[in-house]
């Protein structure tokens, strides 16, 4: 299996390192081989956060060639614009508007994996398994529900 490319984009406390864990851990478990690189930033003080996690049968590296990404996953609409250029023609772009009804903003990271999860060829229940570990139990009913809003697609860009 090629590569398949993804960039989770946002500020820091947003959630980005969270989801990128979440990810990457959701791959492992599913059987592919899993690289992830960050680029902190300045995250804890609110500046800029990215992550690159690659996978598939076999990876080397875990940055993504420039123009390469399959899918960015932007926490923000201002990372949209400075992201955009590293999509692949064909690749697709998951934003806060891709999930409509969220009803804790704080979940919007675990909400667009969700998005992101009816794209990729894994059991739903690897990434519940995932999603469990990632956090305390006192979320997880709160993180499954914004993961399945946006699994369902009822935002704009899903539809």
């Amino acid at each position: 299996m090629e590569a398949i490319n993804i960039k989770i984009a946002g500020l820091g406390g947003m959630g980005v390192l969270s989801a990128s864990h979440v990810l990457a851990e959701t791959l492992f478990l599913a059987g592919y081989d899993v690289k992830k690189a960050e680029v902190h930033g300045m995250s804890q003080r609110g500046g800029s956060v990215a992550s690159d996690i690659r996978f598939g049968t076999r990876i080397l590296s875990p940055m993504i060639p420039v123009g390469e990404v399959d899918f960015l996953l932007a926490l923000a609409p201002e990372w949209v614009d400075l992201h955009r250029a590293e999509l692949r023609p064909t690749g697709r772009l998951l934003t806060p508007d891709s999930v409509a009804g969220l009803a804790n903003s704080r979940s919007l990271n675990v909400a667009l994996l969700g998005a992101l999860s009816r794209f990729l060829l894994i059991p739903e229940t690897v990434w519940h398994a995932a999603l469990a570990k990632a956090f305390p139990e006192k979320l997880h009913a709160s993180n499954l529900a914004a993961f399945q809003l946006g699994r369902e697609g009822k935002g704009p860009h899903l539809q």
